[in-house]
């Protein structure tokens, strides 16, 4: 885990990658709880017996906003932002995703300091999140999040 205290500290990672996160599992309760919540129970996420015969991946997958909201969890245990009166998640920018997640696969994010940026106060944090699955070549996605930050 990366502490960081102060803008010029955050600013000294630009370019760098920050660290990576331990593994998280994704199990169909999971999935299950995530289609209750956003009210998106498509069968190649819910159901076992189509998603093994009639689907792509032969079992079912994750939702890729439910791997998408990830972010905030595992970026927790990369960075530690100190020092701060208010962090806001600002947007998403330049977002592909490119592997399905099947069921119970491991996920781990790479996040990389793509810019730092102080303006007038309010710092702009843009990390590129990279979210690997254990045992494929191809990462479910790669994108960059901002994050808006107001130090103390």
């Amino acid at each position: 885990m990366v502490i960081i205290n102060t803008f010029e500290e955050y600013k000294s990672h630009e370019g760098k990658i920050l660290g990576i996160s331990n593994w998280h599992k994704i199990d169909q309760e999971q999935i299950n709880r995530f289609a209750e919540a956003t009210v998106d129970h498509q069968w190649i996420h819910v159901d076992k017996e189509r998603a093994e015969s009639e689907g792509p991946f032969k079992s079912t997958i994750a939702h890729g906003y439910l791997t998408l909201s990830l972010i905030p969890y595992l970026w927790k245990q990369i960075a530690d932002v100190r020092n701060v009166k208010m962090e806001i998640n600002y947007g998403i920018e330049q977002f592909k995703f490119g592997q399905a997640v099947p069921v119970d696969s491991e996920v781990q994010l790479q996040a990389t300091v793509k810019s730092i940026t102080n303006l007038r106060g309010t710092v702009k944090a843009v990390i590129q999140a990279k979210l690997a699955i254990k045992g494929y070549a191809k990462p479910a996605y790669v994108g960059d999040v901002v994050f808006l930050y107001h130090f103390n």
